[in-house]
């Protein structure tokens, strides 16, 4: 990643920096399944949840100080500088990862699945490509029609192959988790409703309400402290009753939060119209996240964490991505009357939320723990450790 980020700072032309990105992407997607796998093998199930909330808090809180720290390089020093300051980054979590991660037993066949990766990628690519352009170009574009057919084959191919494959790149076992694929369609509702509401929100503050892009990025704010707050709390919390209420709870709060953010209009004061709906919305939020990433690692073995976390990361990806180029064309979005199309929008957002909770009732389990559907690999990794025990108390 620090690699790729380098690329980009010193990308000649905008074609080397598009590539640059794409090779940044790659790297991406191998950190964030690797690092809720790293915190699934390093503490004890009980621990576990809590871990997880910390997670969920911090991403969070990097996430809203990415915006105005890159904003800040953009305007007071060069856009390339959003890239070099990932390197200090990379290095410091290089040294953490070589000092204070531990390593786990391996027990992946030694059989990689190239042709699996590659159909997924040409599937994600023509999908995604006609997701973007069809709303720019029209559905019955030429380009546009053969992105989606070539994606649709391409994704055939995928199921065909990680169907034969001796060790496949997904597992489709997995699936077999009524858990683990309940977690994965609240995660696909949710998300959609938090990026499409989210994403007409800051315009509309900025359109409507005269809001600078900093100003509207801060009215946010809020979200991003609760979930530092409360997102551990929420995690150990399903630890201890198991995630199926918080699931269900943390969506419902949310609509709640994201219908009162559809009064938003012209002239709307945000000490008593705004901060009221983000609060409840982040307070829905925030006992979701862990919640949610601790039932989808919950539902499958030790041994699939990895595959568990990115194959959830992956949906909730697609989810911003189908509510950003979906969501406009449904709620009718335009320039002459954007706050009508704004409130249909987040209306249909806070709906998406609600079912989202729906569906998690129905399909997660009440239990702290669950079963899952794979057969446990024949080498198990070593026992993870309590947070408060020391190695030399641990027997192997």
């Amino acid at each position: 990643f620090a690699g790729a980020s380098l690329l980009c700072a010193i990308a000649p032309t905008t074609e080397a920096l598009v590539a640059a990105r794409a090779l940044q992407g790659v790297a991406a997607a191998l950190l964030v399944p690797g690092s809720l796998a790293i915190i699934s093998t390093s503490f004890a199930a009980d621990d576990r949840g809590k871990a997880i909330g910390a997670w969920s808090g911090l991403s969070g809180v990097t996430t809203a100080i990415g915006p105005f720290v890159g904003g800040y390089l953009v305007d007071a020093v060069s856009w390339r500088w959003i890239f070099v300051i990932n390197l200090p980054l990379a290095a410091g979590a290089i040294w953490i990862a070589t000092r204070h991660v531990p390593e786990s037993a391996g027990t992946a066949g030694g059989h990689v699945d190239y042709r699996g990766a590659v159909t997924a990628a040409l599937a994600l690519a023509g999908i995604t490509f006609a997701l973007i352009e069809g709303p720019v170009r029209g559905w019955t574009d030429l380009a546009v029609l053969v992105a989606t057919g070539a994606g649709l084959v391409a994704l055939v191919l995928f199921v065909r192959t990680e169907r034969a494959h001796p060790d496949p790149m997904l597992p489709f076992g997995i699936f077999a988790s009524r858990q683990f694929s309940g977690a994965n369609a609240a995660t696909l509702l949710v998300y959609s409703a938090l990026s499409g509401a989210m994403f007409f929100a800051v315009i509309e503050l900025q359109r409507e309400l005269g809001y600078s892009a900093v100003e509207a990025g801060a009215a946010f704010v809020p979200v991003t402290v609760l979930l530092l707050l409360l997102s551990s709390r929420a995690g150990a919390l399903a630890t201890r009753i198991g995630p199926r209420l918080p699931m269900t709870a943390g969506p419902l709060v949310a609509a709640a939060g994201l219908a009162w953010m559809a009064t938003i209009g012209p002239g709307t004061p945000y000490p008593t119209g705004v901060l009221p709906a983000v609060v409840v919305f982040g307070l829905g939020l925030s006992l979701t996240v862990a919640p949610l990433t601790t039932a989808v690692l919950a539902a499958v073995p030790q041994e699939h964490m990895g595959v568990g976390s990115g194959v959830n990361n992956a949906v909730a990806r697609a989810a911003g991505l189908l509510a950003v180029a979906v969501l406009p064309v449904v709620a009718g979005v335009d320039g002459d009357d954007f706050t009508a199309g704004f409130r249909r929008a987040t209306l249909i957002s806070a709906g998406l939320c609600a079912l989202g909770g729906l569906v998690a009732w129905a399909t997660i389990r009440g239990e702290a723990r669950t079963e899952s559907h794979l057969p446990a690999c024949p080498e198990q990794p070593p026992e993870p450790v309590h947070a408060d025990q020391r190695p030399e108390q641990v027997q192997t």
